[in-house]
């Protein structure tokens, strides 16, 4: 299947200099950048029809942690934004048992794709993960899941939405909310968010949404699903070759090692 047969190159010339010179623009001031009906419908239909059939094999976890990603820090109380714990749950199924013919992994795999990824993001290239499951994620949210409130280790995230819920479910998100190079965590804002007292961003997404999104320093989560499932799409690169997701990373999000 040919890259201009998945995505809707009429709306999104992802080969046009000037094209891809807004959406930079767009995500560098933002910080997010939403292509709508980036797919094809018939790309979307054959995407979700491969979530169905590989909903069985679906690994679904629930964990508890802070928005920072890491291990409890004694030195702060349990319920300080540092420590303080939050949901996430959701099903996932791995690289491995995306079919060979998917239209996602031709997407991935596309060196066009590839390219107007690397202009948008300001990165020379783009690899996939060394190990078998972490290159391209399906994540499915039954009613009930959620992603909790979390700041993202890695320095952008592409995601494809292929089912929206019913109600509920929507991506929310404040940016600038620290500043992790300078390690300015913020925990004043952040206690903020995690107690609902300032007003967030929120983007309600149809089937076939591109994203892409800085959430290094942007405190975001996936709200409740209250009706239907969603189900995206993660797409995930390297910047550099050979990278493995930890062993520990694996367990925890995948259930399985490969």
């Amino acid at each position: 299947m040919e890259v201009q047969q998945i995505i809707d190159t009429e709306k999104h010339p992802v080969l046009d200099q000037e094209f891809k010179a807004k959406c930079k623009d767009t995500l560098d001031q933002a910080g997010v950048l939403i292509l709508r009906e980036f797919l094809r419908a018939p790309a979307i239909a054959t995407i979700y029809q491969e979530a169905l059939d590989g909903f069985d094999k679906a690994y679904f976890c629930t964990q508890r942690h802070n928005v920072y990603l890491t291990e409890a820090d004694p030195s702060f109380a349990s319920d300080h934004p540092r420590n303080r714990k939050v949901i996430s749950s959701k099903g996932c199924i791995c690289d491995d048992i995306i079919p060979a013919q998917s239209p996602l992994r031709q997407l991935y795999n596309s060196e066009d794709f590839k390219f107007f990824l690397c202009t948008i993001l300001g990165e020379q290239a783009l690899y996939e993960y060394a190990d078998r499951l972490s290159s391209i994620n399906l994540h499915y949210a039954k009613p009930g899941q959620e992603l909790g409130w979390h700041f993202d280790n890695s320095s952008f995230a592409i995601t494809l939405m292929i089912k929206a819920p019913e109600k509920g479910g929507q991506f929310e998100y404040v940016n600038e909310m620290r500043n992790s190079e300078k390690g300015e965590m913020n925990f004043d804002g952040v206690r903020a968010v995690l107690d609902g007292k300032i007003p967030v961003e929120t983007l309600n997404l149809k089937p076939g949404a591109l994203v892409l999104f800085r959430g290094r320093d942007a405190i975001h989560r996936v709200a409740p699903v209250e009706g239907g499932n969603r189900i995206l799409v993660v797409l995930a690169y390297n910047t550099e070759p050979g990278i493995a997701l930890s062993v520990s990373a694996r367990q925890t999000f995948f259930g399985r090692l490969g």
